[in-house]
């Protein structure tokens, strides 16, 4: 009951409509408008690379006008909690709707952090601070929509258990490195014949507009990540995408040990060498 009172709520073409419900003792079910398409993520796998970069832009660019829908322009801001290509259903036009709204929650606009009992959502789609026992806000929805965008962007799950080396298992984290590189493209599928056709410069400038905002989605500080507005207007090409902050540095970092070193006086006047970047109070231990 609690995605019939939520859902009962909203109304917006990038939303699954809610036809009825029963709820009696004998059987419990929602009915939902069909979708021919059904979820994003079978889709994906089965029919992605046949429909080209600029369609897929378009259903990114639709999920994330849904959530913009259920953050900003709701009477009452509701939080999804479960964003991920199993909850976006495509209609016959590919028209994407986010579905699922079972673990969604009604917020005051005037609460700035909402407290969560226990874990929500998908594990490799749920932020970080989804997992911690603190307050969390809408931008959890913004960390998911990130890692789906991921999906889109390389027609691929984020989780690889058969790649063959570690760092290629999980996608996000071999995207920032080709984006590093200036190799983006080396990630995308092969399209087909009929779905390659058109400007290679346009198809590669989508490419990286999409992974260039998923970096900025997944931003481990939720502060870090845009409002789910700018996201839309970032996909729609209205704004123009700052250089992303590397969102896995803090699975990247260096062991101490690998660490460039350097001969330092702390401020107790003690001649030290200790890796570059320990803080001051750390060097004063190690003069010890």
């Amino acid at each position: 009951m609690a995605e019939v009172g939520t859902i009962g709520r909203t109304r917006h073409v990038n939303l699954v409509r809610l036809l009825g419900f029963c709820f009696d003792d004998v059987a419990r079910a929602l009915v939902y408008e069909y979708m021919e398409r059904s979820a994003l993520d079978a889709f994906l796998a089965r029919w992605g690379s046949d429909v080209g970069v600029s369609a897929l832009l378009d259903i990114a660019a639709g999920v994330a006008r849904g959530i913009r829908y259920l953050h900003e322009e709701c009477d009452q801001k509701i939080v999804h909690y479960d964003i991920k290509p199993g909850n976006v259903l495509l209609d016959g036009a590919l028209t994407p709707k986010v579905a699922d709204f079972g673990l969604a929650r009604l917020v005051s606009r005037a609460a700035t952090h909402i407290t969560v009992s226990g874990p929500r959502g998908t594990p490799g789609f749920a932020a970080l601070e989804m997992w911690r026992q603190s307050g969390v806000t809408e931008k959890c929805d913004v960390y998911s929509f990130g890692m789906l965008l991921f999906e889109i962007a390389g027609l691929r799950r984020n989780f690889d258990e058969a790649a063959p080396t570690e760092s290629q298992r999980w996608f996000p984290r071999l995207a920032w490195t080709k984006y590093e590189e200036g190799n983006l493209m080396d990630l995308v599928a092969e399209p087909s014949v009929a779905a390659a056709a058109g400007d290679v410069a346009r198809r590669k400038e989508m490419v990286e507009r999409m992974f260039k905002v998923a970096f900025w989605c997944v931003q481990q500080v939720p502060e870090a990540r845009p409002p789910i507005g700018v996201v839309v207007k970032m996909l729609e090409g209205e704004m123009d995408i700052a250089p992303p902050v590397n969102p896995f540095h803090h699975l990247m970092a260096p062991p101490l040990a690998t660490m460039p070193w350097t001969t330092t006086t702390t401020s107790g006047g003690d001649t030290v060498t200790a890796p570059v970047g320990l803080s001051e109070a750390s060097k004063n231990l190690i003069s010890l």
